[in-house]
């Protein structure tokens, strides 16, 4: 008996063995000022304590003068599925009367991850496997106390979008009623539109129906209305992750309190390849594309340079990348 069967059908099967063994990275940058609550939802997000509070816990601590960085890498494992998963908190955002800048030191360290990547690239004898502190995500943190986007919402977002993948959140919706939540959605969304500010997921052409229907229905909802909860509570018997009011308990899970549950399904079930995906076709490759041709721009001016000085023609020497990525600690 002829058996026509190839076999090229098991290269998924082959795929997941070695993605399996090698498991992923996954890099998220926190972006919002104190108070916001950023640990408690990633921390919820993951259903895991990842990170502690960086924020002020009495009113006598000291501000901080300028925005740190702050990454804690941890390894989590699902179903025999592991993540090396960084989540780079950024204290000191935002705080101060006057926030010039104070986006200088995100920006630059979200750059230096795609310097450290491109110049392990370019090494001569390169890893077959290079580690990847790449940001693939960022969570900007809108304050609910605000009436919709500030100016320095608009001027950080418009800086961010151009280097990563960001999505907006309100924090702390439990503190806003459900008319001001749809009031404020709708607000953010027209000054985002009107400043042109570009968050993930992104329209493409290569989109499907299926990708365009669940794309358009994740956009309905960024930004994102989320409550954090590391606490259980008991309601009618049964333990619930939620915070308890005065006038009641807020379920994190519950969809009609909160879009905590979209948030993690779109992170995490439905769109994380594309998180790391465009993190690498889209930001680090317009991030790549603009060095080497800063690179042969400074090569062919030293080679000029070089030319007239001497009076004949030499090659061009070497350059180092125009930005240098900082020293890992």
């Amino acid at each position: 008996e002829i058996n026509d069967y190839v076999g090229f059908d098991t290269i998924t099967q082959q795929m997941e063995r070695k993605f399996l063994k090698r498991g992923f990275n996954l890099n998220v940058i926190l972006v919002g000022e104190s108070g916001m609550g950023k640990s408690t939802l990633v921390n919820s997000i993951f259903s895991t304590h990842l990170v502690d509070s960086q924020g002020r816990r009495t009113a006598q601590e000291v501000i901080r003068k300028t925005t740190e960085i702050s990454p804690v890498t941890q390894t989590l494992e699902e179903n025999g599925v592991r993540v090396q998963l960084t989540i780079i908190d950024t204290p000191g955002f935002g705080d101060q009367c006057n926030n010039e800048g104070c986006w200088v030191q995100v920006i630059k360290y979200i750059k230096d991850q795609h310097a450290a990547y491109l110049e392990s690239e370019l090494k001569p004898q390169r890893a077959r496997i290079i580690e990847d502190s790449r940001v693939h995500a960022c969570l900007y943190f809108l304050n609910p106390g605000s009436r919709g986007l500030r100016p320095l919402d608009v001027e950080v977002l418009r800086r961010l979008t151009e280097v990563t993948n960001v999505i907006p959140v309100i924090a702390k919706a439990d503190s806003m009623t459900t008319e001001e939540r749809t009031l404020f959605k709708r607000r953010v969304k027209e000054e985002m539109s009107f400043h042109r500010i570009s968050v993930f997921p992104y329209a493409s052409d290569a989109d499907n129906e299926e990708d365009r229907l669940l794309n358009a229905s994740i956009r309905d909802l960024i930004p994102f209305a989320v409550v954090g909860s590391e606490e259980s509570i008991d309601v009618d018997g049964k333990p619930v992750r939620g915070r308890r009011h005065g006038w009641g308990v807020i379920n994190i899970f519950d969809e009609t309190h909160c879009d905590f549950v979209h948030l993690r399904n779109f992170m995490l079930r439905t769109h994380l390849s594309d998180l790391i995906e465009v993190t690498a076709q889209r930001h680090y490759e317009q991030f790549r594309t603009s060095q080497l041709r800063q690179i042969k721009e400074l090569r062919a001016q030293q080679a000029a340079a070089a030319a007239a000085g001497s009076g004949m023609s030499v090659g061009a020497p070497s350059a180092p990348l125009p930005h240098q990525p900082a020293a890992q600690v």
